[in-house]
């Protein structure tokens, strides 16, 4: 029985990869990739020269089949995002639960991610959170975001730079234009900056300031009554 190995990658600085990552990634008999052409810089860098192949949202239900029957026939397999951990907002999930079904061992690896490091920098609450991820992009938003208006914890959502502003105002409008946040991006970049304030100041800033780069939102929660 072979081993299916969830491997982080950095979320922006090579330096960010694990000694294990590397090694593991290197004794792989295959490496699936949310994106070749992306993971081949990262795998140039490190010197690793293993069979690579395509496994991402668009072709995960055709491919995980043929992953599960090497897996079975006693290979060791490694699953690579573009960026972060597979399976946080990032294919993985899909192939993790057939790898159970069928009594394939699967190993994570700790590494990288953009969530934790937003939040801990965000001078909010980080002894309990709630992760959103993406919000949906048109269906069930505003519904999704209703849904938290009562939510204690602090929250945390993954944002594309171009609806950052959009995403703040409604963020705004649902919780109140004086709720704590930060706007993280580029994390662990030349470019790493963190926007921290209320949502209004957060909105006055990016009326200002074009956002640019992948951008993580941390609110603070509902103040408990």
């Amino acid at each position: 029985m072979g081993r299916l190995y969830i491997v982080p990658t950095p979320v922006g600085n090579m330096e960010d990869m694990t000694l294990r990552a590397i090694r593991i990634l290197k004794e792989a008999d295959c490496i699936l990739a949310e994106d070749t052409r992306t993971s081949s810089v990262l795998l140039h860098h490190y010197d690793i020269k293993n069979e690579l192949h395509s496994h991402h949202k668009f072709n995960e239900h055709q491919t995980s089949q043929r992953v599960i029957d090497r897996l079975l026939a006693g290979q060791t397999i490694a699953l690579i995002s573009d960026a972060g951990t597979p399976g946080i907002s990032d294919p993985g999930f899909l192939l993790v639960r057939e790898c159970v079904r069928n009594g394939i061992e699967v190993i994570t690896l700790p590494g990288a991610t953009a969530l934790v490091p937003a939040i801990v920098s965000s001078g909010l609450p980080c002894d309990r959170f709630s992760f959103e991820g993406f919000l949906p992009q048109k269906k069930g938003r505003q519904k999704r975001i209703a849904e938290l208006a009562d939510e204690t914890r602090t929250m945390i959502f993954y944002e594309s730079p171009y609806r950052v502003l959009k995403t703040l105002e409604q963020f705004a409008t649902v919780f109140g234009p004086d709720r704590q946040a930060s706007a993280c991006r580029e994390i662990s970049k030349i470019h790493e900056e963190s926007v921290r304030g209320t949502l209004t100041e957060l909105i006055e800033h990016f009326g200002q300031h074009e956002p640019k780069g992948e951008f993580v939102i941390v609110v603070s929660g509902k103040e408990k009554e």
